[in-house]
């Protein structure tokens, strides 16, 4: 019978990996700083693979808080639509400011004859900036909604 192949050897790079690995794990609380440095240790002085991976054993492969964070993230969220109060509300105030502003003008032009749209300037730059900013949104929805 044959002996079985002996461990493939590690290299730098591997090394270096599960170093910062232990790392990660320190910086998370897992490993105190003794073990930290006495496991680090053991990461330089090893030689095969099999010992490197020794060392992280009793580690988890990923933070188990970013396995909560990707299952919310998948979540399908719905798509805004021009009822949707997210585009709604700022519709409404661009609205009711301008109301405003355009009754203070009518006031003030029935009162003391200024009679300068003074309103527009509130009006047109902030409409155009509203305008873009909604078909923007919507059409980057829509954009994802094609890629899915």
């Amino acid at each position: 019978m044959s002996d079985p192949a002996p461990s493939m050897r590690s290299s730098d790079s591997e090394r270096d990996r599960v170093a910062q690995l232990l790392q990660e794990h320190f910086a998370q609380g897992r490993l105190d700083h003794e073990e930290f440095t006495e496991r680090l240790g053991e990461v330089y002085r090893a030689r095969t693979v099999d010992e490197l991976a020794r060392v992280t054993t009793d580690l988890p492969e990923r933070d188990l808080a970013d396995i909560g964070r990707v299952a919310v993230s998948d979540s399908s969220v719905p798509p805004l639509r021009m009822r949707d109060p997210a585009l709604m509300v700022p519709w409404v105030l661009y609205g009711g400011v301008n109301v405003l502003c355009f009754s203070i003008w009518l006031i003030l032009y029935f009162t003391t004859g200024a009679d300068y749209p003074w309103f527009l300037w509130v009006l047109g730059p902030w409409g155009v900036l509203m305008s873009v900013v909604t078909f923007g949104v919507l059409a980057a929805q829509r954009g994802q909604q094609g890629e899915g």
